[in-house]
């Protein structure tokens, strides 16, 4: 390294320098009360740009086959809405069905649980006092019972509203799809021109990666949903079907789907006995063992290599700005995210990687 180099390392921080950084952090403060302020927006717009990414591969496909943009776009909205009505015609009805067998069943269910909690207590005494009373569990679930009933009543009022963001949804998708050109060429005319290259390979990245994270996604959701669903059904834990259909959507919630699909299915395989309850345990162990080792790396590859801590922080945080259904940017946040350090920070400096990894691996070791 050269002295002029060790001499500028050495410089205080001037004034020029602490303008930027209070300007950094400025714009920063009002990009969040900016998202803040306007999260229904900013997730509708960013769920159809990312619909977008992900369909804008077959629209191109069309087009290589000389059919125009345009009617390519309309092509693959009339395909989306026959996928659409042919699950609403077949999959509804059972999914109905169930769901009003599990609603009806929900008082045996529960009694079947308090029968297992009671015959708990009384061949270990010890775990009485570790376990809530049977009536204050009543109590707690149906305040939760009744907190779900509020937001199922406030989600019927606003259904008008929700049908009108929906079509909205559609038509700007239909927008995006069929003229992207001045969108990406407005996103890369607001970068400066020595960071022009880094903002299309930014695009260019994170755009293989939605497409590959979505297909990994809708993928593994059909083997794990099916999986579940078949195994479910054999060992006897109804509603199957319904379950598989968790189980499917739960793909889209990174880290906590498992989770959330494993509660219903767990609780009603307790009240069907102690054995029910173990094989459906096994079963969820078995199903997500099998994806998280052999499905995902051999579905989604190399494309995805975010850390599970990053894809945590990220649920968390877009969770708590947009709700469960911002659960699902999670991933795309983490992938922008990282790929913008990578472009803008590390590859400008050409950090020595090999070096620092050994540096990381000594301070975990602590040899150092």
């Amino acid at each position: 390294m050269k002295e002029s180099d060790h001499q500028n390392q050495d410089a205080p921080l001037s004034y020029r320098d602490a303008r930027r950084i209070v300007g950094l952090v400025s714009l920063l403060v009002i990009v969040w009360f900016i998202l803040r302020s306007l999260q229904p927006v900013v997730l509708l717009f960013a769920i159809v740009f990312l619909l977008a990414m992900v369909l804008n591969p077959i629209v191109v496909w069309l087009q290589k086959h000389h059919v125009p943009r345009l009617a390519s776009v309309i092509l693959l909205m009339l395909a989306l809405v026959v996928v659409t009505g042919t699950i609403i015609l077949f999959a509804i009805p059972p999914l109905a069905r169930q769901s009003q067998e599990l609603v009806q069943s929900v008082p045996k269910v529960w009694q079947g649980i308090r029968v297992r909690i009671e015959s708990l207590t009384q061949n270990y005494p010890g775990v009485r006092e570790a376990l809530p009373r049977s009536d204050e569990i009543a109590g707690r679930a149906g305040a939760a019972a009744g907190t779900l009933g509020n937001i199922l009543l406030r989600s019927t009022i606003g259904l008008v509203g929700g049908l009108v963001s929906a079509v909205f949804a559609v038509l700007l998708l239909i927008f995006v799809l069929a003229n992207p050109r001045p969108l990406v060429a407005g996103y890369l005319a607001l970068a400066p021109d020595r960071y022009r290259e880094q903002a299309h390979r930014t695009l260019a990245r994170l755009m293989r990666q939605m497409i590959a994270w979505a297909r990994g996604v809708a993928i593994n959701g059909v083997i794990t949903g099916l999986s579940i669903g078949v195994l479910l059904w054999l060992i006897g834990v109804q509603p199957a079907l319904m379950f598989g259909v968790f189980a499917f959507f739960g793909e889209f919630l990174p880290n906590i789907g498992a989770f959330l699909v494993a509660i219903p299915i767990l609780l009603v395989a307790l009240s069907l006995g102690a054995t029910k309850f173990w094989l459906a345990l096994a079963i969820i162990v078995l199903v997500y063992q099998i994806e998280l080792n052999v499905l995902v790396p051999g579905v989604l590859g190399k494309e995805m290599r975010l850390h599970p801590v990053n894809i945590l922080f990220f649920t968390l945080a877009t969770g708590t700005m947009f709700g469960l259904l911002g659960v699902v940017l999670a991933v795309p946040a983490a992938a922008l995210f990282q790929i913008a350090i990578d472009e803008f920070y590390l590859r400008p400096r050409k950090p020595d990687y090999a070096a620092i990894d050994r540096e990381a691996a000594a301070v975990i070791e602590g040899k150092s």
